[in-house]
């Protein structure tokens, strides 16, 4: 692929509407805030994170569970420090039960009419490899994830007709 035609091709994929590549809710980890941290450590075995909504009929965005927020969960809490949040409330030995307990509250979102180019610009900004997509009422509609472009950029490359090599790449 000749150096115009890639760069045609990034320009088509940077305008791209983020609505035209998020995979569908039924495809998406998310509980109610209500469900219980089993629940979320179950989801957590096979994924990177667990969105949270206030229920599945308005699925009002409430909050983000991590991967690596599963050592708050199961680790016995540290002593909490005065002014600071301790990792003692989101712990099963601090007594939480449910989602919402242990939950991120602050989730990095991008509105649903955002292209493709926003959302790599959000990303790059906050160093995240992930967010929610959502409308103007804060409903989860939708997740955008720096695997889902690389996928879709490189889906584009193909539709396009030709595969790109990089020059002096060492594979045929």
């Amino acid at each position: 692929m000749r150096k115009m035609e890639l760069e045609r091709a990034l320009n088509a994929f940077h305008s791209m509407k983020l609505t035209q590549i998020t995979p569908p809710l039924t495809q998406m980890p998310i509980l109610e805030e209500n469900s219980s941290i089993i629940n979320a450590l179950k989801i957590l075995r096979t994924r990177h994170h667990v969105w949270v909504v206030n229920d599945r009929k308005e699925m009002k965005l409430v909050g983000v569970i991590r991967y690596f927020d599963v050592f708050y969960i199961l680790m016995p809490p540290k002593r909490a420090r005065l002014g600071s949040i301790s990792p003692l409330f989101k712990s099963i030995f601090g007594g939480a039960e449910k989602v919402g307990e242990i939950m991120e509250r602050n989730v990095l979102t991008i509105e649903e009419d955002a292209t493709i180019l926003d959302a790599l610009e959000k990303m790059r900004r906050y160093k995240v490899g992930i967010l929610a997509v959502v409308d103007e009422e804060g409903r989860l509609k939708g997740e955008v994830s720096l695997r889902l472009l690389i996928t879709e950029f490189l889906r584009l490359l193909r539709v396009g007709g030709e595969e790109w090599r990089q020059h002096g790449s060492s594979s045929q």
